[in-house]
């Protein structure tokens, strides 16, 4: 335990984070947020970012030292999306039971569970997580999985990151760190170029990334590892050897990044892949680091003609939308790398913000919002869901952009409603990624089961009569009206 505290003290202390450097010493120690309780989620904990981080490794084999609950509480809670590898789709665990807890089998039972793996699946290495649980019993993880590479001939790589330690942030930097202690720099590549990069912090979130990957492929560059996104273990070991790398989201793997320009002198740059201008800005920082370290100047040259090319050919797809959704209202109510990139994706095709949340946004997104938006008032740290409903039913916007948790106060407020959050189905990243999210905007905005929800119920709508229908319960009065009624039309009826 004292050398994972030393760990969490070590990546608090963030250089890179501008936040982080704003603080004062005894302010820094504390971190960006407070321990958690033993069990307690509070949004994500630290087991839950690391094992977010981790997974999307699609050959390796994710072992859960813990009860079945932690792991069935945290398999598969990201959109990412495989090439080939299905390995990491399998649920691993040593289900540890009270009286393994009580007779200190913990890990006898972790160093069988690794023998059994390597034997059925041969991964190339397994990822070992410990919990709240077995990290409070003090089961000596770093040496049962030391022993286990010895023993099997694989790396087996602990991960300590139990839940207690800390929010799921956290977790995603703890995860960046054993990716750094054990993994990177492992293995040497024979295949190492001068058009080597990597991407850190791009999780292929429903495949988006293989919309970007094209456009470096026919600019020769070669993406030697995304971390994490559709990742193989042999890539991430050879990593050390990239000339140049792209972060995509800062708050999960900046130490990470930082380390390996230390390290191995791998210089790189945030940006990202969502909307024309920011793509675009992207390949040319790649190209220009690249150049920067050696690489020939004249994929600079090629970088403008392809550019060029993809925005010619996505600013004509996009013209045939324009009509339709310039002047429209979005509310994002989102965070991180999206509160920002988004944002400046939509403008860019004449659609209005009128809100984005900055939830898990760095002070840098912040201040990226107020360049783009150019007024603070559009900018929320979080709404409850009761403004959030108000906001809609009052149609101050014409779609709200979020993840699932509030797509019920969308539709309760009769409001079109948009996933961009880990879940979502369809891909938003570069050029093409731009064109799918523009049009899914406006099938949602423009599909009519809206206008027939917001009509009144058929049972709403009263006929205009004429005269106050009699009173009595009499047959004969009864009979009465129904001649009066006989002769009516439609258009003795008001309308609904």
């Amino acid at each position: 335990m004292s050398l994972l505290r030393a760990k969490i003290q070590d990546v608090f202390n963030e250089p890179a984070c501008e936040k982080n450097r704003g603080k004062d010493a005894k302010a820094r120690k504390k971190g960006c947020s407070k321990p958690l309780t033993p069990g307690a989620a509070a949004g994500g904990c630290a087991f839950d970012g690391a094992k977010i981080v981790l997974q999307p490794i699609t050959d390796v084999a994710h072992l859960i030292h813990a009860p079945l609950a932690c792991e069935g509480n945290s398999w598969d809670n990201r959109g990412t999306a495989s090439s080939r590898p299905t390995l990491w789709r399998t649920s691993f665990t040593t289900d540890l039971t009270e009286l393994d807890v009580v007779m200190g089998q913990g890990e006898r039972k972790l160093f069988k569970a690794i023998r059994e793996i390597k034997e059925a699946y041969g991964p190339p290495a397994i990822f070992v997580y410990p919990t709240c649980v077995t990290a409070l019993i003090g089961d000596d993880i770093e040496a049962v999985c030391k022993r286990a590479a010895e023993k099997f001939g694989l790396p087996v790589v602990p991960v300590n990151a139990p839940g207690f330690v800390g929010s799921k942030n956290l977790g995603n930097k703890l995860a960046g760190e054993a990716l750094l202690e054990h993994v990177i720099g492992t293995v040497e590549p024979d295949d190492a170029g001068p058009y080597d990069i990597n991407i850190l912090g791009e999780f292929n979130l429903s495949g988006e990334f293989w919309l970007v990957k094209p456009l470096l492929d026919r600019l020769g560059i070669r993406v030697r590892a995304c971390i994490p996104g559709d990742a193989r273990y042999f890539d991430i070991a050879c990593a050390h050897r990239a000339r140049a790398a792209m972060m995509v989201c800062s708050t999960a793997l900046i130490n990470l990044a930082r380390k390996m320009e230390q390290r191995w002198d791998i210089p790189f740059f945030e940006g990202s892949f969502y909307g024309i201008t920011d793509t675009s800005e992207a390949l040319r920082q790649i190209s220009q680091l690249l150049v920067k370290k050696g690489a020939d100047p004249e994929i600079l040259g090629r970088t403008e003609a392809l550019i060029a090319e993809e925005e010619a050919i996505v600013w004509k797809k996009l013209a045939a939308y324009r009509p339709k959704l310039e002047g429209k209202r979005v509310l994002l109510n989102t965070g991180g790398v999206k509160s920002w990139s988004v944002v400046h994706a939509l403008k860019e095709i004449g659609i209005e913000i009128v809100g984005t949340s900055v939830k898990k946004s760095t002070v840098e997104d912040k201040e990226r919002i107020k360049q783009i938006l150019k007024d603070d008032n559009h900018i929320f740290e979080q709404m409850a869901a009761r403004e959030l409903y108000a906001m809609l039913s009052e149609h101050k916007a014409d779609i709200l952009l979020s993840g699932g948790r509030t797509q019920f106060i969308a539709l309760k407020a009769k409001t079109p409603w948009l996933d961009i959050n880990q879940e979502r189905q369809h891909p938003y990243a570069g050029y093409d990624g731009m064109v799918e999210l523009v049009r899914q905007i406006d099938l949602a905005i423009h599909n009519p089961i809206w206008c027939q929800m917001r009509e009144p119920a058929p049972w709403d709508c009263q006929p205009a009569v004429r005269e106050e229908l009699p009173r009595t319960k009499s047959a004969t009065a009864t009979l009465h009206v129904v001649q009066e009624f006989a002769g009516t039309t439609a258009d003795d009826f008001g309308e609904c």
